[in-house]
Formats: C-alpha cells, sequence, structure tokens
C-alpha cells in the first residue's frame, strides 16, 4: 500500500557563499492546508531540522497552491476528539509555532490565500509577512465553542488590543487590505508580485552579515519580554559579541572598498 504523501515538504536552496534557503511548504491542498495533528507534528520535526542546519540563512513559510496558506485545524479531526485529545493537539499547535520562533534565522510568512486560525497563530510566529490581496484572516474558534489559544497572544503585539479582541471575540474574517492597514501584514501584495516581494527580503537577509543575523533575531525575541532597561543592556552585550568576530570589520572594509569604486 503507497504511502499518503508528506504533509510538509522542506526544498533547499543552495545560494553559494551567501548560505542556505529553506522553502517549507504546508501541502494539505483538498483541505486548504489545514493542519491536523500529522501534519503539525511535521512542521515541528521540520523547523527542529531547520535549527541544526549552520548553513542555513532564511526560511520562507508557504502553503501548496493558490487558494490558501493555513486554513486553521483540521476540523474532521477537531470534532471527533475529547478533552484530552484537545490537550494534545492545542500543544502540538504551540509546538509547531515555538519551533518557528525558536529558528535561528527569519522566518517570512509566504501567505498566498486564507490564512486562519492556527494558520494565522503561526503565520504571527514568523519574523515578517507578506500576503497577496485576496487573502482571508481571521480567528473562528468561538464559532465552533473553542477559544482562541496558544500563540494567540501574539497578535496583541503585532496588531494592537481592540482588532484582536474584534478578531477573537467575532470569529469574523477580515480582507487583506485590513490586515495590512493594522499592522498583521508588513507587505501588501498582488498575486503575480508574491514571489518578487520574498525574494527582495530573503535576498537584503542574505547580503546581511550571518552571525549578526542570528544575534539579531535572538536578541529581537528577548525584546518581547525585557523591560526597555534591560533590553538596552542586552543590546550592548550583543554588540560586544558581533564585535567578537572579524564579521563587523570585514563588512565595512567590503563596503567602505565599494564606495570609493
Amino acid at each position: 500500500m503507497a504511502s499518503s504523501p508528506p504533509l510538509v515538504v522542506i526544498r533547499i536552496e543552495e545560494r553559494g557563499e551567501a548560505g542556505r534557503v529553506a522553502y517549507v511548504t504546508v501541502n494539505n491542498p483538498d483541505e486548504r492546508n489545514a493542519l491536523g495533528r500529522k501534519g503539525k507534528e511535521e512542521l515541528i520535526a521540520a523547523f527542529q531540522t531547520l535549527a541544526r542546519d549552520d548553513a542555513l540563512r532564511v526560511a520562507v513559510l508557504t502553503g501548496t497552491g493558490d487558494r490558501s496558506f493555513i486554513a486553521g485545524a483540521d476540523l474532521k479531526e477537531m470534532a471527533a476528539v475529547d478533552w484530552q485529545d484537545a490537550e494534545d493537539i492545542s500543544t502540538k499547535t504551540h509546538l509547531a509555532c515555538d519551533a518557528i520562533r525558536r529558528l535561528p534565522v527569519p522566518v517570512i510568512a509566504r501567505i498566498n490565500g486564507y490564512c486562519l486560525g492556527a494558520g494565522m497563530e503561526i503565520a504571527a510566529s514568523c519574523d515578517m509577512r507578506v500576503g497577496i490581496d485576496t487573502a482571508k484572516f481571521g480567528m473562528p474558534e468561538v464559532k465552533f465553542g473553542i477559544p482562541s489559544g496558544m500563540e494567540a497572544c501574539l497578535l496583541p503585539g503585532l496588531i494592537g488590543w481592540g482588532k484582536t479582541r474584534e478578531l477573537v471575540f467575532t470569529g469574523e474574517m477580515i480582507d487583506a487590505q485590513e490586515a495590512w492597514r493594522c499592522g498583521f501584514l508588513d507587505r501588501l501584495v498582488t498575486p503575480g508580485e508574491l514571489d518578487a516581494a520574498v525574494e527582495k527580503w530573503a535576498a537584503a537577509i542574505l547580503g546581511s552579515g550571518p552571525h549578526a543575523i542570528r544575534i539579531q533575531k535572538r536578541l529581537v525575541q528577548d525584546w518581547e519580554r525585557m523591560t526597555i532597561a534591560d533590553a538596552v543592556k542586552q543590546g550592548i552585550a550583543a554588540v560586544v559579541e558581533a564585535r567578537k568576530t572579524d564579521e563587523p570589520g570585514r563588512l565595512m572594509r567590503a563596503f567602505l572598498a565599494r564606495k570609493k569604486k
């Protein structure tokens, strides 16, 4: 009996001396890339594997097809679970988001359609988000008798408490233009512009110091839980850490040499 295709696919692109770019695709198009237990386990494993790649510079997360990024959880699966299973499935949603956040390099969410529920939590866990102008966003859990939890707690930091309350209390969807206006999307593009927008970000990251980018990713996450005073101290320590390598001097010398030409 043939095995089922993977629900999460990784493609690694070599960029020479610049390093590697990972493209991670949720591959469940018949269900609008909804994530059940198995899909979440594969997503966790994918990002944990990528975290061990020292040559990785940036990752891009998307969904198969042109209709959906991740349209939330697998409702057929959720309808059949009891409270004990619900705890396990919810924990796996968190672990998938956490694996994305823990990746030592930036993760770009390439949002190519519906981004709902767990999909919106996963997108919120990415470092940068670009979406097409026909995408839809929402946290519909309350419509199915479940509160929005796990990494929904990241939403206030991105879109404010008011818009977060609107999404989690009503369960209604918003369009891409509103997602961009409220700050969830960093860039809003047409479908034909999506890949170029992702590549522009990826190229900028690849053109920066790899050690500095990894320090910066860690530092940005530290800022989320620190007071301003502690964040400043942490920032000074991060600069000192970077200067202990030859990367700053090498990149500065290269910049000055180009400027002379």
